[in-house]
C-alpha cells in the first residue's frame, strides 16, 4: 500500500531536483508525442534544445535572439514571484503587458515626430504607469470586496485584448498606413526605437532592466523588510497580522509591483522586437512568464535560469516547426508540460512517500 506521509520541513533536496527533473520528464514524454506525430522525437529533442546555440547555419542569428525572448519572460516572472510568494495570484499578467505596451505607445506617439532624448524614458515610465494601474484594479476590489484576484486579473487580460484591437485599428492606428490596423513602426523612429546596445547580441534595454530587476528582487526579498513581511503574509498570514503588517498593503506592494513590471516589459517590446503596436501584439508572455516564476522556484536568480530556459524553447520551437514540420500546438504544449510536471513532482518537496503493507481484517 502506497501513502504520501507529511514531511516536518520542506526537503531542500528535493526543491532543487523538482526543476531538474521536470525538464527531463518534459523531454521524454514530449519525445513520445513527436514520435506519435510521426516525427523522431531525438531530432526533436536536439533541435529544441541544441541547435539553436549550435547550428552551424542558424546559431548566429538563434543566440542573439534568447536574451530578446528572455527579456520580457524575466522580467514579468520576477514582479509574479513577489506575489506568489505572499500567496497573492496575478494571473493577469499579460493584460498587463498590453496595457503597459498601448499606453506607452500612447504616450510616445502623442510626441511625434520629436526626437528629444526625454521621450524614450518618459515612455517607459508610462508603460509602467499603466501596468500598475491595470495591476491595481484586481488589487482594489480584492482589499475593498474580497474579490479573487484570480478571476478578476484574468479577465482583465480579455479587456485589454479588445483595448489593444481598438487602438491598433482606431485611435492609434498609422494615418500613413492605408487604413491597415497598426501604429506607426516604432524602429522607423530613431528617438524611440529600443534597439540593441551591443550589436548581434539581442541585449537591448529592457533585458539590461530584467537583470536589474533580478538583483533588486534578491535585495527586496533578503535583505528588506518589506520583503521579509511579504514572506511572512505568504507563510503564515495569522501571524503576519499579529506582527502588524497590513494584509491590504501586501496586496497593493505584490500587484503594484508586478503589473508596473510586466507594463515595462510590454513598452520595451513594443518599441523594439515587435517595432508597433497591432491586433496580435499579445504574444502570451504574461502566461508563459508563470511557468518561468515556478520553474525558477520563485527566486530571482532561478528565475534568470528559467527565463533563458523558455526562451530557448520559444526558439527551438519555431526551429522544430520550419526543419521538421512540426505543429506550433505540439511546441505549446510542449512548454506546458514543464508547468504539469514540475507541479506533479513538487508534491515530494513536502511529502514522502511510505510503502505499508496492506492489513488484514
Amino acid at each position: 500500500m502506497i501513502r504520501l506521509e507529511r514531511r516536518p520541513q520542506p526537503s531542500r533536496l528535493w526543491t532543487g531536483l523538482t526543476p531538474i527533473l521536470a525538464v527531463v520528464l518534459t523531454m521524454i514524454v514530449g519525445g513520445i508525442m513527436f514520435a506519435a506525430l510521426g516525427k523522431p522525437p531525438l531530432e526533436a529533442i536536439r533541435t529544441i534544445f541544441w541547435d539553436p546555440l549550435f547550428h552551424p547555419q542558424f546559431a548566429g542569428y538563434s543566440r542573439p535572439q534568447l536574451l530578446v525572448k528572455a527579456g520580457p519572460l524575466i522580467l514579468i516572472a520576477i514582479g509574479l514571484s513577489i506575489g506568489f510568494r505572499a500567496g497573492i495570484w496575478n494571473i493577469g499578467a499579460e493584460g498587463q503587458y498590453i496595457m503597459g505596451a498601448v499606453t506607452g505607445a500612447a504616450v510616445g506617439l502623442a510626441f511625434y515626430p520629436s526626437d528629444s532624448v526625454l521621450l524614450f524614458p518618459l515612455m517607459v515610465v508610462a508603460g509602467a504607469l499603466g501596468g500598475w494601474l491595470w495591476g491595481m484594479i484586481p488589487a482594489v476590489l480584492k482589499t475593498k470586496f474580497g474579490t479573487n484576484e484570480i478571476l478578476v486579473s484574468l479577465m482583465l487580460v480579455y479587456v485589454a485584448e479588445n483595448i489593444l484591437a481598438s487602438a491598433s485599428s482606431g485611435w492609434l492606428r498609422n494615418p500613413e498606413g492605408q487604413g491597415f490596423p497598426g501604429s506607426r513602426n516604432f524602429k522607423q523612429w530613431p528617438a524611440v526605437f529600443n534597439d540593441e546596445l551591443v550589436a548581434n547580441t539581442g541585449m537591448h534595454w529592457g533585458v539590461l532592466v530584467a537583470f536589474v530587476a533580478v538583483i533588486g528582487a534578491y535585495v527586496l526579498m533578503a535583505r528588506h523588510i518589506q520583503g521579509f513581511n511579504v514572506r511572512l503574509t505568504g507563510e503564515a498570514p495569522r501571524a503576519a497580522r499579529f506582527s502588524g503588517v497590513s494584509p491590504a498593503r501586501i496586496v497593493f506592494l505584490c500587484l503594484g509591483i508586478s503589473g508596473a513590471l510586466a507594463g515595462m516589459a510590454g513598452l520595451f517590446e513594443v518599441t523594439g522586437p515587435a517595432g508597433q503596436i497591432s491586433i496580435d501584439f499579445g504574444s502570451g508572455y504574461g502566461f508563459t512568464a508563470i511557468i518561468v516564476a515556478f520553474l525558477g522556484r520563485l527566486n530571482p536568480f532561478g528565475i534568470l535560469a528559467a527565463g533563458l530556459l523558455m526562451a530557448l524553447t520559444y526558439i527551438g520551437g519555431e526551429l522544430a516547426q520550419l526543419m521538421l514540420g512540426l505543429p506550433g500546438a505540439s511546441i505549446q504544449l510542449f512548454q506546458g508540460m514543464l508547468l504539469f510536471f514540475l507541479l506533479a513532482t513538487d508534491v515530494f518537496t513536502n511529502y514522502r512517500v511510505r510503502f505499508a503493507r496492506k492489513e488484514v481484517a
